[in-house]
């Protein structure tokens, strides 16, 4: 078996190499799958946190339920067809972070949360979203995938649907020429948060099930969304029930891609009091509020 983890990841690390000793960041892994607006909340509230001093730089593995669809910060609401949304019992979630709408389920979601001028996030939004990358990249190659990332100028065109795994983005996770993972990164109050999806096993398609689109232009992207993105089941050849695509499984590869990557010494924690409370005053004010799910 080759290495799993590349020469090439580590050229734009160069200003990490002086630590003698890894950082110690926060890890969380949500025992238990939490709502959308819950979801988005407590990423949220992380952030504020960090920017504030009060927490750790933190990296956090969580799963979703009910499923949700995610649009991005600034992704119209009339991209989605809400009646149908509801009828498969799915909740609407808009995400701190940019991008395209995304179905959470079946899969494994990371957030990455640390002050502006932490290390890791020096330079532009580009440099931090390379570094993550190839932490993923890492852990998705200890799992056995052959993983690559988009190239750095690759970006999403006008003409580009309202889903998120149509096509990668610069530096976004592909497996044979597929995407694999698609992410966001969001930098604001002296705070950046970038998390992201891995789907695991299930149909690619179906959140083109959701969205406010002709019956022909869905089955047109129904077709293109399956050629162009996979799930780790997919990536890996292996069977939907296999142990190899288990939420578990990943968590621990990931764990250690992020640390072999990047330098860091992951210790487990919790979220704290305060975190927990501006969570909940969150999904109150924000992400449960359907003003601001329906904004736009």
């Amino acid at each position: 078996m080759s290495d799993p983890v590349g020469s090439d990841l580590f050229v734009d690390l160069a200003e990490l190499e002086e630590a003698s000793e890894p950082t110690l960041w926060r890890w969380i892994v949500d025992a238990a799958p939490r709502s959308g607006a819950a979801n988005m909340a407590v990423d949220q509230a992380v952030a504020e946190r960090c920017a504030a001093g009060q927490s750790l730089p933190t990296v956090r593995f969580y799963r979703w339920s009910p499923p949700a669809v995610s649009l991005g910060r600034l992704q119209p609401f009339s991209d989605l067809d809400a009646t149908q949304v509801a009828a498969l019992g799915y909740e609407i979630v808009r995400r701190p972070t940019g991008g395209r709408a995304i179905l959470h389920t079946d899969e494994f979601t990371y957030s990455v949360i640390a002050p502006a001028a932490h290390p890791l996030m020096r330079g532009g939004v580009m440099d931090a979203y390379l570094r993550i990358s190839n932490a993923l990249i890492t852990g998705l190659r200890l799992l056995g995938v052959q993983a690559d990332k988009a190239p750095g100028d690759v970006r999403a065109g006008p003409d580009v649907s309202a889903v998120c795994f149509e096509v990668p983005s610069a530096y976004e996770i592909t497996a044979g020429g597929r995407k694999l993972m698609g992410s966001a990164q969001s930098r604001r109050a002296n705070s950046v948060l970038q998390h992201g999806s891995l789907p695991l096993v299930g149909d690619i398609t179906r959140l083109v099930d959701v969205l406010a689109l002709t019956p022909e232009r869905a089955r047109e992207l129904r077709v293109e969304v399956q050629g162009r993105a996979c799930t780790l089941a997919q990536a890996l050849g292996v069977e939907e029930s296999s142990e190899q695509v288990s939420f578990a499984r990943v968590v621990a590869a990931m764990r250690q891609g992020f640390e072999q990557a990047l330098q860091l010494d992951l210790r487990q924690g919790e979220l704290s009091a305060d975190e927990l409370r501006q969570a909940a005053q969150l999904i109150r004010t924000r992400f449960g509020n359907p003003d601001w799910t329906h904004q736009r």
